[in-house]
């Protein structure tokens, strides 16, 4: 009897271990499967592509796409690298967006996030929950406001009208601030013995301490704002302002192929961003679901 009753609860736990693992191939499967059929789209050739397609333009027939091109080709990613120089300007209007967001964000942020964390002022709850609040709007309800602000500044169509708003952002603040905060008392107060300021400490101390915090501010602000869309297409109007992640409405049904491609290259940079900070970017996750 104690023999069976083993026995079943070896079976009930090989059982809860292999659907847990379905699960989680599911979802692996779910996450990886964009990156596959961006891949082998820019392999396809221009013919298999048309084919595979044609379904949308002619609204005739059924889809038919497969995994591996019957044809694979590399043309697409040289037209796209060789013949196509608005992709360079956009990707480059990316790297000065994003860099110029992030730059702008540690600047203002990370005092600020030092202030809230170890000085205590007069309002310092009150600002810090407004700060919280602010953080809770999306783009769609600041949009108007943004614009008419941006507007009399003279900054529209400019990459300042996206950096600008970027870099005062309220988000990285609140992160910093989690690991500002952990930051040991005794430590603070052994170094004010030794003679050191609020600015020495600050750099020598805060940031060494809170740099897992900072990290994390820099991959969350590069994945955010290399996919910037809706900024990009309300605040810019010249095309050689636009950022990448509006090349590919620029493509035509012809050049599908090149859209395929682009897609991919563009999916690169924040991958490999990602992967090189994720464990930056665990750790502030954590710091944002811990509680005060």
């Amino acid at each position: 009897m104690e023999n069976r009753n083993q026995n079943r609860k070896k079976i009930l736990r090989s059982s809860k271990r292999l659907f847990i693992i379905l699960i989680l191939l599911f979802i692996a499967f779910c996450a990886v499967y964009p990156m596959v059929f961006l891949l082998g789209g820019s392999l396809k050739s221009t013919r298999e592509l048309g084919n595979s397609l044609a379904p949308l333009w002619t609204a005739e027939g059924e889809l038919s796409w497969t995994w591996l091109p019957w044809e694979p080709t590399l043309r697409h990613y040289v037209e796209l690298l060789l013949d196509s120089p608005g992709y360079f300007v956009m990707f480059w209007n990316s790297m000065k967006i994003t860099v110029g967001v992030i730059a702008g964000q540690l600047l203002v942020g990370l005092p600020a996030a030092w202030a809230f964390a170890r000085w205590d002022f007069t309002g310092r709850r009150i600002l810090r929950s407004l700060y919280i609040v602010l953080m809770l709007f999306p783009f769609q309800i600041l949009m108007l406001s943004e614009y008419l602000i941006l507007n009399r500044m003279g900054l529209i169509d400019t990459l300042m009208a996206l950096i600008l708003p970027g870099a005062f952002s309220t988000f990285p603040v609140f992160i910093m601030h989690r690991f500002f905060s952990r930051i040991s008392t005794d430590i603070i107060e052994a170094a004010k013995m030794d003679g050191a300021n609020e600015w020495q400490i600050f750099l020598y101390i805060g940031i060494p301490l809170g740099m897992s915090g900072i990290m994390s501010v820099i991959v969350l602000a590069f994945l955010e704002y290399w996919n910037l869309i809706e900024q990009a297409a309300v605040f810019l109007r010249s095309d050689d302002l636009k950022p990448l992640s509006l090349f590919i409405s620029t493509i035509t049904r012809d050049n599908v192929g090149v859209a395929f491609a682009a897609a991919f290259t563009a999916m690169l940079p924040p991958l490999l961003v990602f992967l090189c900070g994720r464990r930056y970017l665990e750790q502030g996750i954590a710091a944002m679901t811990a509680k005060d």
